[in-house]
């Protein structure tokens, strides 16, 4: 089926665009990306995820998404995930969550476990309580947001395998269209939360890619994180932070063993 582009008007008062792409009766898999980032993130992964079908939305503030000044907090963003399962009529899917994506997806598995029939956490943090080394830099942003300053964030998350230069280059124009107050409130509402996996209970089966490289996320971390989902924790020894950027393959290929293992 050819890839369509929905524009869905949410309960919880936004409209967002989410890439749908597959057999109408195929398996439902839900993408969720990373802060600063938008579906266009998972445009490497989409085409190897034969066999379901994918929607891929910009989330509030990101991408093609509304850009509301409220609602950022990571429940808020979480309601804002099942609303848009809710809008395409999808009443239980596969999530699949990159980097404070997978965060997000957490959230959706303790606060709506209806809705989650499994997930994938790809290089996604156990906690992110605190600051991260960047967040002054994040707080001193101001509009529109300088293309350079975007380029130096993503110098901080160094890759170990070569990433396309145009999928590069499009990581920064999403971040160029972001304006400062979502790129302050996305990330103040991820790092206020408190761990989903402290907070509720994460039921559904769960897969988790974490690069053994990552200098942002330990180890011990995702150790916990399978400890506390009951889920399995796969390592890429020579991938760094970026999971879903470096090893779109290896991504697509143990996302769809783990999920068809489920039938």
């Amino acid at each position: 089926m050819e890839a369509e582009v929905r524009n869905l008007r949410l309960r919880t008062g936004i409209t967002v665009p989410c890439l749908v792409q597959g057999d109408t009766g195929a398996r439902p898999v839900l993408l969720l990306h990373a802060w600063g980032e938008s579906r266009r993130s998972f445009d490497r992964l989409v085409p190897r995820l034969t066999g379901f079908r994918v929607y891929a939305p910009d989330l509030r503030g990101q991408g093609d998404a509304e850009k509301p000044v409220d609602g950022y907090s990571l429940a808020e963003q979480a309601e804002d995930a099942a609303a848009i399962l809710q809008a395409l009529r999808v009443p239980r899917a596969f999530v699949v969550g990159s980097s404070s994506g997978g965060y997000v997806a957490q959230q959706l598995a303790a606060d709506h476990p209806g809705r989650v029939a499994a997930l994938v956490l790809v290089g996604s943090p156990l906690t992110l309580r605190g600051r991260p080394a960047f967040a002054d830099d994040v707080d001193g942003l101001s509009d529109p947001v300088p293309e350079d300053w975007v380029r130096n964030l993503l110098s901080w998350f160094p890759l170990r395998h070569e990433v396309p230069a145009e999928f590069l280059e499009d990581r920064v124009r999403d971040g160029v269209r972001m304006p400062a107050h979502a790129w302050k409130s996305i990330l103040n509402g991820l790092c206020t939360a408190a761990p989903p996996t402290e907070t509720g209970t994460i039921s559904a089966p769960t897969l988790i890619l974490w690069g053994g490289e990552d200098d942002l996320l330990p180890r011990r971390d995702q150790e916990h994180l399978a400890a506390r989902t009951a889920g399995l924790l796969k390592v890429y020894p020579d991938v760094a932070h970026l999971v879903l950027w470096e090893v779109p393959d290896q991504v697509a290929a143990d996302t769809t063993a783990f999920l068809d293992s489920l039938n």
